[in-house]
């Protein structure tokens, strides 16, 4: 939900702000985040985290919207171990609302 300054409501974060943070998270855990065009590509394909030369990347569609940027990362970031990390707690709740998918 947002108010008219789009600021997210329920964290009081812009999105993308939100989205600056859940990168900076990922690079703390060792995941490189890229956003990539994907409309060129002529086959079907989907966001997500890979491993190139043995290195994470989370590779994301650079024309989806900010909000679905957001969910997808925190998605991914749901599901890897960051309770040794600081996370802020607006981007902790997040990926706490996207933990249960």
């Amino acid at each position: 939900m947002q108010d008219q300054n789009n600021f997210c409501i329920d964290n009081k974060m812009k999105p993308e702000q939100l989205y600056q943070d859940l990168k900076e998270l990922a690079e703390k855990l060792g995941i490189s985040v890229s956003e990539q065009n994907f409309r060129n590509t002529g086959i079907n394909v989907k966001s997500g985290l890979c491993k190139v030369k043995g290195k994470k990347l989370f590779i994301i569609d650079k024309h989806r919207s900010i909000h679905k940027k957001n969910e997808i990362l925190a998605s991914c970031l749901s599901k890897m171990p960051h309770e040794d990390v600081y996370v802020i707690p607006a981007v902790r709740e997040l990926i706490k609302k996207y933990s249960q998918d």
